[in-house]
């Protein structure tokens, strides 16, 4: 990894791409294109509010099939640029971040597809970003389970019912918040500072007040039970401390 990407590693490009296809004999790019890029900006776990969107407009026809997907027509797309040129400037856009994409290799694939048509010595994405993917961190904390996008919004209580068509910037911004609830939710340094000023303010003994109530009755987990609890700290293990095994 070189410098500008060390330097820049607080920087997180979630990313979209819509196609014409797939091709179904071969790799998933092969004789297909990238006829939008949607990408949103996170730094330091707060969307910035910068993007790159592009509709782009291919060198074949898009299949019947992908149009019911997206609802991109080749009538929408004329007069609108080709690849290479948008290609300066998309690759601006996500040089040095860690770019984060729902099954990645799917929209990677075409990147490095595109790439390689416009110049055989551009690289590949993983030459200029860090990439993660989504689908593959979903799967291992809901391993057996489906992970698309739409289940996620609803296990991570998303709002997505304006997503009729899929579309790139809309997928992008949508992604962005179930990647930062995925790994932990946003962060504010305000709130943050705000609820350490207000405890250092607050009374170091707190008193107790009894309330003449029966004791509860404590009931312990049994064997399966804890077995399952231990299986769940293993997978949060994975992302983060566990401060029940501290």
């Amino acid at each position: 990894m070189n410098a500008t990407m060390k330097a820049t590693n607080q920087r997180i490009i979630v990313l979209d791409t819509e196609t014409t296809g797939m091709n179904m004999t071969g790799p998933h790019y092969e004789g297909h294109c990238i006829i939008e890029i949607g990408a949103v900006e996170i730094i330091n776990r707060k969307l910035t509010g910068n993007s790159f969107h592009v509709y782009i407009k291919p060198d074949r026809t898009i299949e019947v099939e992908a149009i019911g997907v997206h609802g991109i027509t080749d009538e929408f797309l004329i007069g609108k640029p080709v690849y290479k040129e948008v290609h300066d400037e998309f690759l601006e856009f996500i040089k040095g971040a860690e770019l984060v994409a729902h099954n990645a290799p799917f929209d990677v694939g075409f990147m490095d597809y595109e790439f390689r048509k416009l110049n055989p010595n551009i690289g590949k994405t993983e030459d200029f970003c860090k990439v993660t993917d989504t689908l593959a961190m979903a799967k291992k904390i809901f391993p057996g389970k489906r992970n698309n996008l739409d289940i996620l919004c609803s296990r991570y209580g998303i709002d997505n019912s304006h997503r009729t068509l899929h579309g790139a910037l809309l997928d992008a911004e949508i992604l962005a918040d179930v990647y930062l609830l995925m790994t932990g939710g946003q962060t504010s340094l305000a709130l943050n500072a705000e609820r350490e000023e207000r405890d250092a303010g607050a009374e170091s003994e707190v008193k107790r007040i009894a309330s003449g109530r029966k004791l509860l009755k404590v009931l312990c987990a049994s064997a399966d039970e804890m077995e399952a609890h231990e299986s769940r700290l293993d997978i949060i293990s994975k992302k983060s401390d566990v401060m029940w095994r501290q």
